[in-house]
């Protein structure tokens, strides 16, 4: 090859590049050096001639992909799950530099051609990028924009690594290389690659938002209970009931020693005994209850920065004696669950919510009502109404939801003008939220019945107010958005405290636990990710959904956690050991998919909304997703 070609394939590709400086500097150089220069290596010679055949058309992206992709799909399996992390980001960038460089029709070629490879797990961002039709779409849409200034974090081993490499510089694939070097950052490891293929860590995007994160994720949080509540207050008198009991037990040493030796025998007879009807009868006071719940550390106590509402004697009375009552969930003890299923809503009912005892079930429909069910008035029908002549169709059509005596089952709350999308009960059961379609929250009084507070001031329809929760000690609320992440707000400041990045899609629920020191989040995948507050890392992964995670709730000391889907399906998910991963668990592989305790599959009942009684009986509602006969509603 002559050396004149040669300078001239530099030249031009400095020029392209915008280096003119560079250029300039070249040629003079060349020029000097021409007639004392040694001819080049035919090794560098044929590099040269290769690279600007790469750089002279758009085909060399199609073609770079192509190879790597064929190249990873063919690799060892204890490898390709590492290698495979790589396509993503290759792929996406080659899309926006076809588009960049004006090959729009190239870009939708390349774009169609390849897009399956990645619709499992990043289909939503794949809809978002199909609309990048011009170069100034790159600059307009936020979301490609963001794309690329960011870089992409990839967990891989050092030989895992040292393959890819290899691979790259022996098919010359420098278009590849390029976007490689230039878009990912690698995080080598030592060692075998790690069999955790769903590590939500092992790939991640850094840049301005990432880095953004990053520093808000430093700021102290207290993520303890509040002084002075209710449990503090119960485990106060638990210890002194406990101590009475040892001072008792200490004064009758003045018997002999034969009748020490009896009555100590009795005594664990007898405590063994009461030991078992606490355990059946769901009692959290026994001795065994209290050894198993001082093997978590307690929560810290912190004091409130908003004033709270002081809570009537009677109410406080009843809470302290669902707190006595409550029964001690664990992996072995697992809890009872009443689930309520609306039928005959054809397709109406939107949302649904359960109080916090489970004696009001509500739900919200597409006509803009909102219906309230009391659970004790509604176990009060009257035969006739059981009775009904199930062939009598049209009869059943027009007295659904009604009594035998023309009254209705529910409670009716009209004000709305649209469809009635999210319901959430306060604590104690006296007030209810509700968003709907006409872009208004109401307020409502379940005592006596009446729309209270009518809140306006947005302009779209308001989806939610279930994706938001409070913090146990009121000093933080979480929120999770379609934007794929959760933040905890300061509500004292407004200020957003930390940032929990990870999850692939949309957030659609999210439940805080009792001590306040983890928060679970479920997405649309059917992902659960449970969180840490402190560090603001996702701890581990919960795979087991198919399908949307409509709500998640806690059991009242933190031990389960309970997921409803739109699988048809419950699931109970053992939380101690979702929070203490061993290494070995982790370098095995099976980390993330021990932890589901047990599956309750409906019939055919996607489950809407979850909730934990105070003495941990787990209530749950939805709708038959299937025709069945008429009966009343609910």
């Amino acid at each position: 090859m002559e050396e004149d070609e040669i300078a001239g394939y530099v030249t031009a590709y400095l020029k392209k590049k915008g280096f003119t400086q560079t250029e300039k500097i070249f040629q003079e150089e060349f020029q000097t050096n021409k007639t004392t220069s040694s001819p080049l290596e035919p090794d560098i010679a044929k590099h040269i001639l290769s690279f600007s055949q790469l750089e002279s058309g758009p085909a060399r992206f199609h073609d770079g992909y192509s190879r790597l992709r064929s190249w990873t799909y063919s690799s060892l399996d204890l490898y390709k799950h590492e290698l495979l992390r790589v396509l993503y980001p290759v792929f996406i960038h080659c899309f926006m530099d076809l588009v960049a460089k004006g090959h729009v029709q190239e870009a939708r070629h390349f774009f169609n051609t390849f897009r399956e490879d990645h619709e499992m797990l990043h289909l939503r961002d794949l809809q978002k990028l199909e609309g990048v039709l011009s170069p100034t779409h790159l600059e307009e849409m936020e979301f490609a924009h963001s794309l690329r200034k960011s870089k992409f974090n990839i967990k891989i081993c050092e030989y895992s690594y040292d393959l890819l490499l290899q691979h790259l510089h022996g098919t010359q694939s420098t278009t590849i290389l390029g976007i490689i070097n230039e878009h990912i950052n690698f995080q080598v490891t030592a060692g075998q690659p790690s069999s955790i293929v769903d590590d939500p860590e092992a790939v991640t995007l850094s840049g301005s938002s990432q880095d953004a994160a990053n520093q808000i994720n430093q700021k102290e949080i207290h993520w303890g209970l509040l002084e002075d509540s209710l449990e503090e207050r119960l485990e106060k008198a638990s210890s002194l009931l406990s101590d009475s009991e040892k001072g008792e037990g200490e004064a009758k040493e003045g018997e002999t020693e034969e009748s020490k030796k009896r009555s100590a025998e009795g005594g664990k007879q007898g405590a063994s005994i009461k030991k078992v009807k606490k355990d059946k009868g769901g009692s959290a006071t026994g001795k065994s209850t209290k050894a198993e719940v001082n093997t978590v550390a307690a929560a810290p106590r912190v004091k409130p920065e908003l004033p709270t509402p002081i809570i009537p004697t009677e109410v406080e009375q009843s809470i302290l004696e669902d707190l006595r009552n409550r029964v001690q969930l664990s992996s072995v003890a697992l809890p009872s669950i009443s689930f309520y299923t609306f039928l005959n809503t054809h397709n109406g009912l939107s949302c649904s919510s359960i109080s916090h005892d489970g004696s009001l079930v509500a739900g919200g429909f597409s006509d803009s009502s909102l219906k309230v069910w009391d659970m004790a008035k509604l176990g009060e029908q009257t035969a006739s109404s059981l009775s009904q002549d199930e062939n009598d169709t049209s009869q059943n059509q027009q007295t659904v939801g009604q009594s035998g005596s023309g009254k209705r089952q529910y409670t009716l709350f009209q004000g709305h003008s649209g469809p009635v999308y999210a319901a959430s009960f306060s604590p104690v059961g006296e007030f209810m939220l509700s968003s709907s379609a006409d872009s208004t929250i109401r307020l409502w009084s379940t005592t006596y019945n009446a729309n209270l507070v009518c809140y306006k001031g947005h302009n779209y329809p308001v989806w939610d107010v279930q994706c938001v929760q409070w913090h146990a000690n009121c000093n933080y609320i979480a929120t999770g958005s379609s934007d794929k992440t959760v933040r905890l707000w300061d509500v004292q400041s407004g200020e957003c405290v930390r940032v929990f990045v990870g999850h692939r899609s949309m957030i659609l629920s999210l439940a805080m636990s009792p001590d306040g020191r983890y928060m679970a989040s479920g997405d649309e995948d059917g992902t659960i990710m449970m969180w840490d507050l402190s560090s603001g890392r996702c701890l581990t992964p919960l795979i087991g959904h198919t399908s949307c995670v409509w709500s998640l709730a806690f059991s009242c000391e933190g031990s389960v956690l309970a997921s409803g889907s739109a699988d048809c399906s419950v699931k109970l998910w053992d939380v101690n050991t979702s929070t203490k991963v061993s290494r070995a668990e982790e370098k095995s592989g099976n980390a993330s998919r021990l932890r589901s305790l047990k599956t309750f599959p409906t019939k055919s009942t996607p489950v809407y909304a979850l909730r934990f009684s105070r003495r941990n009986l787990l209530f749950a509602a939805g709708a038959l997703a299937k025709m069945a006969k008429a009966f009343p509603s609910m």
